[in-house]
């Protein structure tokens, strides 16, 4: 059973959208899929059309050890796709257990015991995969997720930005792996909201290709108004816009994880050990695609070139001529835009913190 949290202290860059979608996306390919809400805004639940009401079990009832995580699962329209809801009474969380002990294994508690239920019925993992939507913040809740998790994914808006916290988003997730939970790692990265008719958006991927080789999805998730207006109807991309290019970011995107598969045993013992796919390379024209400079139009000359009018006068040759040599205005010259900020290096060449650090000092005893 994978278990992989997606991530990123930057709030509106498409974790929940990408949560939703993958999910659904893996449910379609026969894949079983939980999905867990950990934001008190419950966008993900209202995304797929529940609303869990206060005193209902929720995500928020399984971390009180209220309720046991298989009571609080609720079904979705997607065969194969079930949710750990949540609502506005989780905002409360980090308050009422910042005095628990262990408070920030609650989560991977809840979901090995579970686990352990199910096994001893049914001989089997109860799911594929779980994928945890994380609060856009480095709270206990996130805490929670990447501890929880095996995987981590990182949720990346392609614009300046988005690069600023990747280097302290990367650390927290090494000491969280040094500290409290020795099987994370980043697997992927995935980046969201591309337009490639930018070049920044086509810089900021290129760096992030540059310094996380290899980590990068092949695909990634292009701007598109039909993913924005899904959630309004409480479905996924699949069931609104199902020919939209948003699912077939979604889709690609699904087969690029199930070809990770052979990862877990259990996922390869159910459905064989993966497949290369070679729809999942970026086509020339895809979002994820590399895109060469476009070449300046090339401008015919005419047959015949028009006869510039003569100066009568010397006086005007004279302005003529001054007009010409004349500088540009101030105004016409293109400002410099600041240079992208520095990215983390390659995960492997992260050096140790110093072990005065703090990198959460509010949530982690380290």
């Amino acid at each position: 059973m994978r278990r992989i949290a997606l991530i990123n202290q930057k709030g509106g860059v498409g974790k929940t959208t990408s949560t939703v979608n993958l999910g659904a996306a893996l449910a379609r390919e026969g894949r079983r899929v939980v999905v867990v809400d950990l934001d008190p805004q419950a966008n993900l639940s209202l995304h797929l059309d529940v609303q869990a009401r206060s005193g209902e079990p929720s995500s928020y009832t399984v971390l009180l050890g209220n309720a046991a995580l298989e009571t609080a699962l609720r079904d979705t329209k997607t065969r194969g796709l079930r949710l750990l809801p949540a609502n506005i009474d989780l905002s409360g969380a980090e308050l009422e257990l910042s005095n628990s002990f262990g408070r920030e294994m609650i989560l991977r508690d809840a979901l090995e015991q579970w686990e352990q239920r199910h096994r001893a019925a049914h001989g089997e993992a109860p799911a594929d995969y779980v994928l945890l939507d994380c609060p856009p913040s480095l709270g206990l809740l996130s805490v929670n997720g990447l501890v929880a998790a095996s995987e981590a994914i990182i949720v990346v808006q392609t614009e300046f930005f988005a690069l600023q916290g990747m280097t302290k988003l990367v650390d927290v997730v090494q000491l969280l792996r040094r500290r409290l939970n020795p099987k994370l790692e980043i697997s992927a990265i995935l980046p969201c909201l591309y337009d490639n008719r930018t070049k920044l958006a086509r810089e900021v991927l290129g760096e992030l290709r540059t310094h996380f080789p290899g980590k990068v999805f092949a695909r990634a998730v292009a701007k598109n108004v039909k993913l924005a207006e899904a959630p309004s109807y409480g479905q996924t991309i699949f069931e609104y816009a199902p020919e939209s290019s948003g699912a077939s970011d979604y889709r690609d995107l699904a087969r690029e994880v199930m070809a990770m598969e052979a990862r877990d045993a259990d996922l390869v013992a159910r459905h064989g050990a993966p497949k290369s796919d070679a729809s999942t390379s970026p086509r020339a024209d895809a979002p994820g695609a590399t895109i060469k400079p476009a070449k300046p139009p090339k401008t015919k000359r005419p047959a015949t070139a028009a006869k510039q009018p003569e100066v009568s006068t010397a006086v005007d040759a004279r302005a003529a001529a001054t007009a010409q040599s004349a500088p540009a205005p101030a105004s016409a010259a293109a400002p410099e835009r600041a240079p992208l900020p520095a990215v983390a290096p390659v995960l492997e060449d992260l050096p140790d913190l110093p072990p005065d650090a703090e990198l959460l000092p509010r949530y982690v005893d380290l």
